[in-house]
C-alpha cells in the first residue's frame, strides 16, 4: 500500500469506526452534493467504506458537474455498486431516487478569486441550490439534511470572544466578496425555515476552515500554499500580515461532524463544528508551519504590495462548540498533527 493510500485508507477506518447510530442509516439511500469537492469526496469515500464493514447497504447518489473529473476523484468506486453519478448543476438539479432519505449538500464556490470574479454566480448556486434540494427533500422520505456552511457566516468580529451559533459579527455587503459569507447565512436560514414550516428535518453544520488527506497538491488555499513551500524549501510569502484568528479541522472529522448532526441533530439548528486547539492567525501559522513541518529551514514574509481585497476582512472566529459536543462529537490532534499528514500527503502527490 502507498503512503497516498495508507494515509486515506487509516482517515476512512477511523470514520468508519466513530461511536454514530450507524444502523440508521442501514438500507438509506444519500445524496450527496458537492461531491467532489475535498469534504464531499471524503464523506462518500467514507460512508461506502463504512458500508462494507458494517453491512448497511447503503446507495450514494453524487451530484457531479464534470464526469471526467469524477471518474479522478473517485477511482475505483467509481462502478461500485453502492454509488450512482447523477449530472447536474446546482441551478439544473437532476432527478433524484424518490426513496432519498439522507441529504449531504456542499456544493459551493470555495476559492476567494472566484467570489470576487463571479459573485452573482456564488450567490445563484447557493440559493437555487439550497432551495431546490429542499424542495426535493419534500418530495422523498427524508430523514435527515445536512447544509455544509461556513465559519465565514459568523462575518467580521472585531472582538475575540467565544462565539455560539447565535453570536454574528457584521458583513459588508458593499463588498463583493461578502457573497459568500451573506449566502451562507441564507442557506442555513432556508433550512431553518423548511424545518419549521414544512417539518423537514434540515440542519446546518457551520465548518472551519478544512484540510487533510485528499487535498490537490496544486491547491490555492494558504494551508496547501504552505505546505508546498515547506516541502520545497521556499519561504512563505503571505499577501497580509494575515491577524484574524480562527480554527481549522481535520477532513475525517469534518466528515465526523456532519455524520453527527445527520443522524443526531435536532431539526432547524445550526451547529459549530472546530477544533479550538487549532485556532491562530494565518502569520502564526506560517511560522508553526516553518518550524515544526519545514524545521527551521524557511521563513515567514509579508508581501507589503499584496492584494488583500480577495480575502475576507480581519476577523477574531473563537467558535463555541459546546452544541455539537453536547451530540457525542469530538474533535482530536492539534495543527502540527494535521500538517504532518497533510505534508505526507502532498509529498506523495507531488
Amino acid at each position: 500500500m502507498t503512503e497516498r493510500s495508507h494515509l486515506f485508507e487509516e482517515d476512512m477506518e477511523w470514520i468508519s469506526n466513530e461511536p454514530l447510530p450507524w444502523e440508521r442509516l442501514a438500507g438509506s439511500t444519500i445524496v450527496v452534493t458537492g461531491s467532489t469537492g475535498l469534504i464531499g469526496m471524503t464523506a462518500i469515500h467514507a460512508l461506502i467504506h463504512a458500508s462494507r464493514k458494517r453491512g448497511l447497504g447503503l446507495h450514494i447518489c453524487a451530484v457531479i458537474r464534470d464526469p471526467d473529473k469524477a471518474e479522478r476523484v473517485f477511482g475505483d468506486l467509481t462502478g461500485a455498486p453502492e454509488l450512482t453519478l447523477l449530472k447536474g448543476t446546482m441551478e439544473d438539479l437532476p432527478e433524484v431516487p424518490q426513496n432519498t432519505e439522507y441529504w449531504i449538500h456542499g456544493a459551493c464556490p470555495t476559492a476567494s478569486a472566484f467570489m470576487t470574479a463571479h459573485p452573482t454566480r456564488v450567490i445563484r448556486t447557493s440559493l437555487e441550490g439550497t432551495t431546490g434540494l429542499l424542495e426535493k427533500a419534500r418530495e422523498t422520505a427524508t430523514k435527515g439534511f445536512v447544509f455544509l456552511s461556513s465559519m465565514e457566516a459568523f462575518g467580521e468580529v472585531r472582538e475575540e470572544k467565544l462565539l455560539d451559533e447565535n453570536t454574528l459579527g457584521t458583513v459588508n455587503l458593499s463588498k463583493v466578496r461578502s457573497c459568500y459569507p451573506e449566502s451562507k447565512r441564507m442557506c442555513e436560514m432556508l433550512c431553518t425555515s423548511y424545518a419549521q414550516e414544512f417539518g423537514i428535518p434540515a440542519m446546518s453544520v457551520r465548518l472551519a476552515q478544512t484540510f487533510g488527506p485528499g487535498v490537490d497538491y496544486n491547491d490555492r488555499r494558504v494551508f496547501a500554499m504552505m505546505t508546498r513551500n515547506a516541502i520545497n524549501g521556499e519561504d512563505i510569502v503571505l499577501a497580509t500580515k494575515g491577524t484574524s484568528r480562527h480554527p481549522y479541522l481535520y477532513t475525517a472529522q469534518a466528515v465526523t461532524a456532519i455524520l453527527t448532526v445527520l443522524l443526531k441533530g435536532e431539526p432547524g439548528q445550526t451547529y459549530n463544528a472546530a477544533n479550538p486547539a487549532t485556532y491562530c492567525s494565518i502569520f502564526e501559522m506560517g511560522e508553526m508551519v516553518a518550524r515544526e513541518v519545514a524545521g527551521g529551514r524557511i521563513s515567514v514574509r509579508v508581501d507589503e504590495n499584496g492584494d488583500a481585497s480577495r480575502y475576507p476582512a480581519p476577523s477574531f472566529l473563537k467558535m463555541d462548540i459546546s452544541k455539537i459536543e453536547a451530540l457525542g462529537w469530538r474533535p482530536q490532534h492539534d495543527l502540527v498533527w494535521m500538517y504532518k499528514r497533510l505534508e505526507s500527503w502532498l509529498r506523495s502527490e507531488k
